[in-house]
């Protein structure tokens, strides 16, 4: 981009926000200080002033997801939402790491209506009779 760092901005960063990088400019060969995403977010925030709106738009809006986009996905990355319908119900699953992952305050909910779950606890059973039925 042409923006040069001074010693004073490059101390405000941590140092996984800068890194010394040789770049060919021109045909040359130079040591240039290349910033990530946070560290530009860093600058933009200790240095402000009014003409860096437009920068940081661009940063925002262009530079940063074409960077995210250019990237392979991976399914590891992004967990993903779905949803599980049945007749009566339905159940909101999270896909992570290639498993489905599902809400445990939903699980009494699943296993309470499984017509396959034949046990019943005592306590169940105790109120039942207690009830009349």
């Amino acid at each position: 981009m042409g923006k040069h760092l001074d010693e004073r901005q490059l101390r405000k960063l941590d140092a996984d926000q800068r890194q010394l990088m040789c770049v060919e400019l021109f045909g040359e060969i130079e040591e240039q200080w290349m910033v990530s995403e946070s560290g530009v977010y860093a600058l933009l925030i200790y240095h402000y002033c009014p003409e860096y709106r437009q920068l940081r738009e661009w940063v925002t809006l262009q530079v940063v997801p074409t960077l995210r986009d250019a990237r392979p996905t991976r399914s590891v990355e992004r967990p993903t939402l779905s949803v599980l319908s049945w007749p009566q119900m339905s159940l909101n699953t999270l896909h992570w790491q290639d498993e489905p992952w599902i809400r445990l305050r939903d699980m009494p909910c699943l296993l309470a209506n499984d017509p396959f779950n034949r046990h019943e606890s005592w306590w169940r059973k105790a109120s039942r009779l207690l009830r009349g039925g």
